[in-house]
Protein backbone atom coordinates (compact mmCIF):
# COMPACT_ATOMS: atom_id res chain seq x y z
CA UNK A 1 0.00 0.00 0.00
CA UNK A 2 2.84 2.11 0.65
CA UNK A 3 4.39 2.01 -2.65
CA UNK A 4 1.29 2.90 -4.57
CA UNK A 5 1.04 5.79 -2.31
CA UNK A 6 4.15 7.13 -3.23
CA UNK A 7 3.83 6.61 -6.58
CA UNK A 8 0.96 8.80 -6.52
CA UNK A 9 2.33 11.01 -4.80
CA UNK A 10 5.46 11.07 -7.00
CA UNK A 11 3.12 11.29 -9.88
CA UNK A 12 1.06 14.08 -8.70
CA UNK A 13 4.60 15.84 -7.91
CA UNK A 14 5.86 15.18 -11.31
CA UNK A 15 2.49 16.87 -12.84
CA UNK A 16 2.70 19.73 -10.50
CA UNK A 17 6.10 20.81 -11.71
CA UNK A 18 5.39 20.41 -15.50
CA UNK A 19 2.53 22.89 -14.83
CA UNK A 20 4.76 25.36 -12.90
CA UNK A 21 7.41 24.97 -15.31
CA UNK A 22 5.03 25.44 -18.12
CA UNK A 23 4.97 29.41 -19.18
CA UNK A 24 1.86 30.70 -17.95
CA UNK A 25 0.10 32.93 -20.97
CA UNK A 26 0.25 35.44 -18.73
CA UNK A 27 4.34 34.54 -18.10
CA UNK A 28 4.46 34.48 -21.89
CA UNK A 29 2.95 38.27 -22.03
CA UNK A 30 4.92 39.55 -19.58
CA UNK A 31 8.62 38.10 -21.19
CA UNK A 32 7.27 39.48 -24.51
CA UNK A 33 6.78 42.95 -23.28
CA UNK A 34 9.99 42.73 -21.83
CA UNK A 35 11.22 41.82 -25.27
CA UNK A 36 9.13 44.64 -26.54
CA UNK A 37 10.90 47.40 -24.08
CA UNK A 38 14.37 45.50 -24.39
CA UNK A 39 13.89 46.46 -28.40
CA UNK A 40 12.93 49.93 -28.36
CA UNK A 41 14.90 51.16 -25.11
CA UNK A 42 17.14 52.83 -27.66
CA UNK A 43 14.50 54.75 -29.15
CA UNK A 44 14.15 57.30 -26.37
CA UNK A 45 15.53 60.10 -29.11
CA UNK A 46 13.23 60.36 -32.05
CA UNK A 47 16.58 60.60 -34.44
CA UNK A 48 17.21 57.30 -33.22
CA UNK A 49 14.16 55.89 -34.53
CA UNK A 50 14.83 57.88 -37.30
CA UNK A 51 17.98 56.51 -37.86
CA UNK A 52 16.36 53.28 -37.80
CA UNK A 53 13.79 53.92 -40.80
CA UNK A 54 10.97 55.25 -38.61
CA UNK A 55 9.20 58.13 -40.18
CA UNK A 56 6.33 60.12 -38.98
CA UNK A 57 2.91 59.44 -40.00
CA UNK A 58 -0.26 61.59 -40.68
CA UNK A 59 -3.20 60.55 -41.34
CA UNK A 60 -5.43 61.74 -43.73
CA UNK A 61 -6.35 65.53 -42.38
CA UNK A 62 -2.33 65.56 -41.91
CA UNK A 63 -2.25 65.62 -38.07
CA UNK A 64 0.56 64.01 -36.65
CA UNK A 65 -0.88 64.02 -32.83
CA UNK A 66 -3.59 61.76 -33.09
CA UNK A 67 -6.43 62.32 -30.00
CA UNK A 68 -9.96 61.88 -28.94
CA UNK A 69 -10.80 65.13 -26.77
CA UNK A 70 -12.16 63.25 -24.12
CA UNK A 71 -11.30 60.08 -24.63
CA UNK A 72 -7.41 60.29 -24.41
CA UNK A 73 -4.10 59.86 -27.01
CA UNK A 74 -2.35 57.89 -28.69
CA UNK A 75 0.37 60.64 -29.85
CA UNK A 76 2.76 60.62 -32.81
CA UNK A 77 3.17 57.82 -34.69
CA UNK A 78 6.46 57.06 -36.26
CA UNK A 79 6.07 54.20 -38.58
CA UNK A 80 8.46 51.67 -40.30
CA UNK A 81 7.50 51.13 -44.20
CA UNK A 82 10.00 48.22 -44.73
CA UNK A 83 7.96 46.53 -40.91
CA UNK A 84 4.54 47.63 -41.71
CA UNK A 85 5.29 45.64 -45.64
CA UNK A 86 6.45 42.47 -44.72
CA UNK A 87 3.13 40.93 -43.08
CA UNK A 88 4.87 39.68 -39.89
CA UNK A 89 4.14 40.39 -36.14
CA UNK A 90 7.40 39.98 -33.74
CA UNK A 91 7.28 41.33 -30.61
CA UNK A 92 10.40 42.45 -30.93
CA UNK A 93 10.08 44.60 -33.97
CA UNK A 94 6.99 47.17 -33.63
CA UNK A 95 5.73 48.75 -36.71
CA UNK A 96 5.33 51.99 -35.16
CA UNK A 97 6.55 54.14 -31.98
CA UNK A 98 4.23 56.39 -30.08
CA UNK A 99 5.72 59.83 -29.05
CA UNK A 100 4.12 62.42 -27.19
CA UNK A 101 5.38 66.12 -27.08
CA UNK A 102 6.97 67.20 -23.97
CA UNK A 103 7.43 70.88 -24.58
CA UNK A 104 10.46 72.54 -26.12
CA UNK A 105 10.19 70.24 -29.57
CA UNK A 106 10.78 67.60 -27.69
CA UNK A 107 9.24 63.92 -27.83
CA UNK A 108 8.81 61.03 -24.94
CA UNK A 109 8.50 57.81 -26.10
CA UNK A 110 5.37 56.14 -24.64
CA UNK A 111 3.82 52.98 -26.55
CA UNK A 112 4.56 50.91 -29.37
CA UNK A 113 1.95 49.50 -32.01
CA UNK A 114 1.93 46.56 -33.93
CA UNK A 115 0.66 46.88 -37.39
CA UNK A 116 -0.33 44.20 -40.28
CA UNK A 117 -2.39 45.09 -43.27
CA UNK A 118 -5.69 42.65 -43.77
CA UNK A 119 -4.96 42.09 -46.90
CA UNK A 120 -1.05 40.89 -45.89
CA UNK A 121 -2.50 38.71 -43.05
CA UNK A 122 -1.70 35.22 -43.73
CA UNK A 123 -3.73 33.67 -40.72
CA UNK A 124 -6.65 32.18 -40.24
CA UNK A 125 -7.45 34.24 -37.42
CA UNK A 126 -6.86 37.35 -35.89
CA UNK A 127 -3.28 38.06 -35.42
CA UNK A 128 -2.23 38.23 -31.53
CA UNK A 129 0.94 39.51 -29.32
CA UNK A 130 0.90 39.33 -25.59
CA UNK A 131 -2.08 36.83 -24.90
CA UNK A 132 -4.12 40.03 -27.02
CA UNK A 133 -6.06 39.99 -30.31
CA UNK A 134 -5.69 42.59 -32.46
CA UNK A 135 -7.99 45.19 -33.31
CA UNK A 136 -9.39 45.44 -37.10
CA UNK A 137 -9.44 49.00 -38.51
CA UNK A 138 -11.75 48.88 -41.65
CA UNK A 139 -11.14 51.18 -44.76
CA UNK A 140 -12.06 54.03 -44.80
CA UNK A 141 -10.16 55.34 -41.86
CA UNK A 142 -9.10 58.31 -40.21
CA UNK A 143 -5.68 57.74 -40.87
CA UNK A 144 -6.36 56.84 -44.86
CA UNK A 145 -4.80 53.57 -45.35
CA UNK A 146 -6.19 50.53 -46.40
CA UNK A 147 -7.69 48.00 -43.39
CA UNK A 148 -5.27 46.85 -41.32
CA UNK A 149 -4.82 45.19 -37.62
CA UNK A 150 -3.47 47.16 -34.84
CA UNK A 151 -2.39 46.82 -31.12
CA UNK A 152 -1.21 49.17 -28.99
CA UNK A 153 1.16 48.03 -25.88
CA UNK A 154 1.94 51.15 -23.47
CA UNK A 155 5.48 49.72 -22.67
CA UNK A 156 6.75 53.26 -21.57
CA UNK A 157 3.98 55.30 -20.43
CA UNK A 158 1.26 54.08 -18.30
CA UNK A 159 -2.20 54.38 -19.41
CA UNK A 160 -4.98 54.10 -16.87
CA UNK A 161 -7.39 52.12 -19.11
CA UNK A 162 -5.06 49.42 -19.49
CA UNK A 163 -1.69 48.30 -20.94
CA UNK A 164 -3.28 47.49 -24.49
CA UNK A 165 -6.10 50.16 -25.26
CA UNK A 166 -5.61 52.78 -28.02
CA UNK A 167 -6.40 55.80 -26.31
CA UNK A 168 -4.52 56.85 -23.25
CA UNK A 169 -6.64 59.32 -20.75
CA UNK A 170 -3.51 60.41 -18.77
CA UNK A 171 -1.37 61.15 -22.13
CA UNK A 172 -1.41 64.69 -24.14
CA UNK A 173 -0.67 66.21 -27.25
CA UNK A 174 -0.10 69.57 -26.23
CA UNK A 175 3.07 69.43 -24.05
Amino acid sequence: MFAKSTKTLIGVAAIAIVLLATPSPANAGAADLSTARAATAGFHQVEAAKAAGYGEFRDAANIACIETPGVGVMGIHYVNGALVSDGVVDAATPEALVYQPIGNGKLRLVAVEYIVFYSMWAGSSKPSLFGQDFKLVWTPNRYGIPAFYELHAWVWQNNPSGMFKDWNPSGSCTN
